[in-house]
């Protein structure tokens, strides 16, 4: 079996012999831990075995600590594109420090890996409590965030001038790749520097967390468009409405804002090929029988239909095309090249709703995330990312969580529901 290979020890910087500071909480122990596994016969093969079952570490607060918190300093970086509750994580870090270990020293590094290197000449931020008091209530990040890799050797340079102790790092697959990178090099140098990642993919793709945080906020706020879209549509003959949201490679917001939003009546996804002639007639059926239609696509649904750019963003990814003027184009010319008048409306939210402030369940998320990343730093550990499975919070080694991209899988029950409730064809090729 592929999980009994996997690594899950989480990397530690030494012994932790300080006493916390805090003294109003339920401490975890370094035994708690959280199965990797769900199902009895999953953990019985492990047990038949004579194998203890692959686990995560339970995140949370240590009775003792590495770092002494008087003589510590922190930094904090968002990278990447932004989404809902980057604010939220900021803010919890930066209390946390604060309140619960007496940390007075947090920078903030501008434009995310740029922020560490000099020669962008960014100068960092000094992050109080004053300063983040309400900033939970705005969307974005007040750190600025940027793409693309920078020199590893510079940003380790950084951090060992101004003698920062831990350096959270906010962001995704690549941030965390990033993050890695300066942790093995810190590791080269021998220095005792602390790297903690959170979990910020707005699509949900990271491996090894069940969820990350702004993905609940882009599901629910799908709802604004969805409903717009569909109201159009039934509103004229043969009206169709077409939204496209967020999801490169992963199409978890499509799926569930199909499920939230129970108008939808086709879903397309990075990880379900489809044919646009399978499609088209799928989609002509439907408005013969019903009148109108909704079709949400990811933004990565249908890449192979349509000519690669062979451009890269400065994080290196293959620059999209665009699948909804895609498909409207090709809606269009195919209905009127067939005779059938159609009306067609085209939606999309996604800057939209990647600039709102997180909801409240998003923003609860956040701040126990933050916190948990604080313990985890504090405690010495590093080469991490906090993550959450199975309703409790975890340690994950990065190595881990960057090793595979998260995918929906075709024929798992996530996929099985969204056909059920869509009604479209299981195979449109």
């Amino acid at each position: 079996m592929k999980e009994m290979v996997l690594n899950f020890e989480v990397q530690r910087l030494g012994e932790c012999r300080i006493p916390s500071p805090m003294d109003t909480t339920n401490f975890v122990d370094d035994e708690d831990h959280v199965l990797y596994h769900s199902t009895l016969p999953e953990i019985q093969l492990f047990l038949d075995q004579g194998k203890k079952p692959p686990h995560f570490e339970m995140a949370g607060p240590r009775k003792n600590i590495y770092f002494d918190p008087s003589k510590l300093k922190c930094g904090i970086v968002t990278c990447g594109g932004l989404c809902p509750g980057l604010n939220d994580v900021i803010r919890a870090i930066v209390l946390g420090l604060y309140h619960h270990y007496g940390v007075k020293t947090v920078f903030g590094f501008p434009f995310g890996y740029e922020g560490l290197t000099y020669r962008q000449g960014h100068t960092p931020l000094e992050l109080t409590p004053e300063m983040v008091e309400n900033i939970h209530m705005q969307g974005g990040t007040i750190l600025a965030s940027s793409r693309g890799p920078q020199d590893i050797s510079e940003m380790v340079d950084t951090l060992e001038r101004m003698n920062v102790g831990i350096l959270f790092t906010i962001g995704g697959d690549g941030t965390l790749t990033g993050a890695q990178a300066i942790s093995e090099e810190i590791g080269r140098r021998g220095l005792k520097i602390s790297v903690i990642g959170i979990p910020k993919t707005i699509d949900n793709d990271i491996s090894y967390v069940d969820v990350s945080f702004g993905f609940e906020t882009a599901v629910s706020e799908s709802r604004t468009s969805i409903c717009a879209a569909h109201t159009e549509a039934i509103g004229a003959k043969n009206g169709i409405g077409l939204v496209k949201l967020m999801g490169r490679e992963s199409g978890f917001i499509a799926a569930y804002a199909a499920l939230a939003n129970n108008d939808v009546n086709f879903c397309l996804v990075p990880e379900v090929s489809f044919t646009l002639e399978a499609f088209l007639e799928a989609l002509k059926t439907r408005l013969e029988k019903r009148g109108h239609a909704v079709i949400v696509a990811g933004e990565g649904a249908g890449q192979n239909l349509i000519a690669e750019t062979g451009q890269e963003d400065a994080s290196g990814n293959i620059r999209f095309e665009d699948i909804g003027l895609f498909l409207k184009d090709r809606i269009k010319t195919f209905f009127k090249e067939g005779g059938m008048k159609v009306e067609l409306k085209y939606i999309d939210p996604s800057y939209t709703i990647r600039s709102l402030p997180a909801n409240s369940r998003d923003s609860a998320f956040c701040l126990i995330l933050g916190h948990n990343a604080v313990h985890a730093g504090m405690s010495g550990r590093t080469n991490m990312v906090v993550g959450y499975w199975k309703n409790q919070f975890t340690h994950v080694p990065i190595p881990l969580s960057v090793s595979e991209r998260k995918q929906i899988d075709p024929e798992g029950s996530l996929w099985g529901q969204v056909l059920s409730c869509t009604g479209q064809p299981r195979k449109m090729i």
